[in-house]
């Protein structure tokens, strides 16, 4: 499964080259290509250009550095690459830094890599701190034309005066003070003459607006926090609404797409941009305001993405980290052997829409095995070792077969796997008194060994405690290759239905296999305690034997254990000690047990 954006390249180029900015917006005709988008914001895009509205299009990835990317992040991502591709235009990445308080270098490089790694490069990176010096001045334009001031409530005060959604909001005894004395006290907040939350720059709009965002919202607030840009040159900082909008105005964007919970907040995202057009500012170059269109959230079933409540699972430990492969972040994902293309196909298939939906776990996991199964590389590995002896078997002989490494891929050739006496297979391929439709091994039971031969189970040793330790076998030579022996002199056919997977004793490799399922155990992990919901069997460590080849094996290589699940190497895996993640079983063996249950 391919991405289908036209760039690809390794994660380390693209982050090179996505920071190199350019200036020129390219005109762009509506999409007409068979892949085309085709949904309501497509569709609005195309209005606006065939209507004259813009002559280009360029968007936007406005990440707010305060914590990592989740798969919830990759679908607004997509969306806002994908229409500036589909529509011949650029899209920008800009980290939404107003909030020194949360945000951190570390977020912000884990970002790009992130949105590197997803495929998705962008035109200009850029940075709301980089037009503080604007917003400010621009602020100082809203005062000096009555449009804000600097209230002296206190937060408390201020919440308590907005009103409700029945009552309206009352007037800060502030809202008429002279411009001029707004002026110097915002001159003064800028300084740092004042404590945190001493004061605050409101817009004046309406206190008795049905939409609360708009009962004189704050653009402002004293805050003496150290910026991981600016450092300390500032002692206010702006609003999400005052600074986001403005952002987007500044950088010519055209088309300002975000999830469904800012719908309320676009009439002030538009406010503010034709108070300013109406006092006669407007950003250099700029001919056109940006559009705000708002699009549903897709939610999954069993998964958390609040960033509060990921933050409570890594800081009381019930991960390892924000990198957990359990974990709904790009970097956990990522590390579990998740693939960019099997994230982009699977919200691709999810869609555009205007109303949230709730996406089945199962449908992301469904995704992610046909994007495997078509290049995982198959190899041998038994997680729960039992020893077999074929007693028959020339001691000291080692033989050599040829094992298919993708059945999906023919180019992707073979390679040898050694064959000997002594062979590890799965403990529950073999039972000391099997069913009728058990069709693995058991006493007397015959078998096909995968790439070597049928073999038979003959007896089974068990130790002090009854465990069953060993199975002495013998096999068929005629058998070579797994292929049917021939009839027998009286012509009768031989057939077994059990296949099994091996690994050979001489030269297998001890592993450490990471077991992961699902974080939850509910579908609505919200429902109730966030932490009593959370999946006791969510990871089981064992330890492994298998073939030699994997201790080569790069972290992110696709993996298909045969009989067993997809696998990647994790970033701790080393040639001496190799460690494996499960991404997905081979079958959706979690949405059985929720039926079940």
């Amino acid at each position: 499964m391919e991405l289908r954006y036209g760039r690809r390249a390794a994660v380390a180029d693209i982050v090179n080259r996505m920071s190199a900015p350019t200036n020129t917006d390219t005109p762009a005709p509506p999409a007409d290509t068979p892949d085309a988008p085709s949904h309501f914001i497509a569709q609005a895009i195309a209005d606006d250009l065939k209507q004259g509205r813009y002559d280009h299009v360029r968007t936007r990835l406005p990440p707010e550095p305060n914590g990592y990317m989740h798969v919830g992040h990759a679908k607004a991502w997509h969306i806002d690459f994908g229409m500036a591709e589909a529509f011949g235009g650029k899209c920008n990445l800009r980290f939404d830094d107003t909030n020194p308080t949360k945000e951190e270098q570390e977020f912000i490089d884990a970002i790009r890599e992130d949105t590197a790694w997803l495929g998705i490069t962008w035109d200009r990176e850029c940075y709301a701190s980089d037009y503080f010096p604007i917003l400010y001045g621009w602020a100082r334009k809203l005062i000096e034309a009555g449009k804000a001031y600097v209230d002296e409530q206190t937060a408390e005060e201020v919440r308590a005066n907005r009103g409700t959604l029945t009552r309206p909001g009352t007037d800060s005894p502030y809202r008429d003070r002279p411009p001029e004395e707004s002026l110097a006290l915002f001159e003064q907040m800028k300084n740092g003459d004042f404590p945190d939350g001493s004061k605050v720059l409101r817009a004046k709009i309406d206190m008795a607006s049905p939409n609360l965002n708009l009962r004189d919202p704050v653009m402002y607030r004293v805050l003496h926090e150290h910026h991981p840009r600016t450092g300390g040159d500032w002692c206010i900082y702006p609003s999400y609404d005052w600074a986001h909008g403005q952002s987007d105005w500044i950088e010519g964007i055209t088309h300002s797409l975000c999830s469904l919970e800012f719908e309320a907040h676009r009439p002030l995202y538009e406010w503010f941009v034709e108070q300013l057009e109406a006092i006669g500012v407007t950003p250099d170059g700029v001919s056109h305001q940006p559009r705000q269109i708002e699009f549903a959230r897709g939610n999954i079933t069993g998964m958390v993405t609040s960033k509060r409540k990921l933050r409570q699972l890594v800081e009381e430990g019930h991960v390892a980290g924000w990198d957990d492969p359990r974990m709904p972040t790009i970097r956990g994902m990522r590390r579990r052997g998740y693939t960019a293309a099997a994230i982009k196909q699977f919200w691709d298939e999810a869609g555009v829409a205007k109303r949230v939906n709730n996406i089945e776990y199962g449908k992301l996991e469904s995704v992610q095995r046909a994007d495997l199964n078509a290049h995982a590389q198959r190899r041998l590995a038994v997680l729960d070792p039992l020893k077999v002896v074929i007693t028959n078997y020339p001691e000291g002989q080692t033989e050599t077969f040829d094992a298919v490494n993708n059945p999906e891929n023919e180019a992707d050739g073979t390679r040898p796997v050694t064959f000997s006496r002594e062979l590890w297979i799965e403990r529950d391929d073999f039972m000391e008194d099997p069913p009728k439709k058990f069709f693995r091994l058991g006493p007397g039971r015959e078998v096909r060994l995968r790439y070597a031969y049928w073999v038979k189970c003959e007896e089974f040793i068990k130790d002090d405690a009854g465990h069953v330790v060993e199975l002495r076998c013998t096999y068929d030579p005629a058998t070579k290759g797994g292929e049917n022996p021939p009839p027998d002199e009286e012509g009768k056919v031989r057939k077994v239905k059990g296949t099994l997977h091996w690994v050979n004793a001489a030269d297998a490799v001890d592993a450490q296999v990471r077991l992961y399922d699902h974080l939850f155990a509910k579908d609505n992990p919200e429902e109730g305690d966030l932490i009593a919901n959370l999946n006791p069997e969510s990871l089981k460590v064992v330890q492994a034997k298998v073939e030699p080849v994997l201790r080569d094996t790069k972290p992110g290589d696709a993996l298909q254990f045969e009989r067993q699940a997809y696998f990647t190497a994790d970033p701790d895996h080393t040639p001496d000690m190799p460690v494996f993640n499960r991404t997905v079983t081979l079958k959706d063996s979690w949405g059985k047990q929720q039926k079940k249950g």
